[in-house]
């Protein structure tokens, strides 16, 4: 019987050159999985904590105190249990950290260790990772999201949404979007270069020109697919992060410093189905505040019609993109 043999973590540094955890699980046969733990510019208060030291290393930003936890209080209680049980892995760590959030062991240690698992549990069935966590008839691949312009927390500019990001919806294959994908980014690169912005980029790798609106990207965007030689909406659709909870001021009032004025959440959401009608827009996530209950309604009742709301919000307005192209957008948080 293969069993949990070793647990343990270490802080490396992620993509934007903050600290974090790397948590690894090795097996009674050998085999082990690694997991880096993702963090967020910007996180929401009601998100699972992460565990951060809050000492000089790294402006407060160290996570000793989580890798501590994996190699400590996390390892104790794994050590010898089955890597094949996710479910009960997880609410192991879950019922050790007795929080709603994970503040006691850190949501990134608990985090790692659980991806890390599935891995090792993946490597030693000798199975794909989806295969293992998705099963036998795991065959759809989710079309990813691709974030081609930064603004908000993520770029040091003018323009007030977070993410603008492309979504190859109308190929038949991942090669060939991902193909289509870097093509529309370079030709981005070059547009953005002829209007005389910069083309420095983001903190996620897009680029973060000075623009006079939270239009103007999705314009500049349409152009780049068009340039590119491929038809926005039909092979190409575009997706938003707003991450509006960064934007609301003290009055409950959104601020667009790029456009020089405040939004209520009925005039946002106004400003959003205008841009859903002129652009092949397929996802809004975070489009409204976290604690903007009254908001989400008016959202909700305004644009459900064209949308699957969570988090995020879905419109299948495209309805000429073959069923399989729809059957694949998937949410990504």
């Amino acid at each position: 019987m293969v069993f949990i043999d070793n647990v343990y973590a270490d802080e490396v540094l992620d993509s934007r050159g903050n600290p974090t955890v790397r948590a690894t699980v090795i097996l009674s046969d050998g085999t082990k999985g690694s997991a880096i733990v993702p963090s967020g510019a910007s996180t929401g208060k009601r998100e699972a904590l992460e565990l951060r030291d809050g000492d000089n290393r790294f402006l407060g930003k160290g996570v000793l105190k989580a890798v501590e936890n994996v190699n400590t209080r996390i390892a104790d209680e794994l050590i010898g249990q089955s890597p094949f049980n996710q479910a009960e892995v997880d609410a192991i760590m879950k019922e050790l950290d007795g929080t709603h959030n994970y503040s006691n062991l850190g949501a990134n240690a608990v985090l790692g260790v659980s991806m890390a698992t599935a891995r090792a549990a993946a490597n030693s069935l000798q199975i794909p990772l989806y295969r293992y966590l998705g099963g036998a008839n795991a065959m759809t691949m989710p079309v990813p999201m691709f974030n081609i312009i930064n603004g908000g927390e993520h770029a040091n500019n003018s323009v007030d949404f977070q993410e603008y990001m492309i979504m190859p919806v109308g190929f038949e294959n991942f090669n060939d979007g991902l193909r289509a994908v870097a093509e529309i980014y370079q030709h981005l690169k070059k547009v953005i270069d002829s209007m005389g912005e910069s083309t420095a980029v983001g903190d996620e790798g897009g680029f973060a020109p000075n623009l006079k609106s939270n239009e103007e990207p999705i314009q500049v965007i349409m152009t780049a697919i068009e340039k590119a030689g491929y038809i926005a909406g039909e092979q190409v659709a575009i997706a938003l992060d707003v991450a509006a909870s960064e934007l609301i001021n003290e009055s409950g009032k959104y601020v667009l410093h790029s456009e020089n004025r405040e939004l209520t959440s009925a005039e946002l959401v106004a400003y959003y189905a205008d841009l859903c009608s002129k652009y092949p827009i397929v996802s809004i996530e975070d489009g409204l505040s976290e604690d903007d209950w009254d908001g989400w309604k008016i959202l909700t009742d305004e644009l459900s019609f064209r949308y699957q709301s969570e988090a995020s919000l879905f419109c299948w307005r495209y309805r000429r993109n073959p069923i399989q192209h729809q059957d694949q957008i998937h949410h990504q948080g």
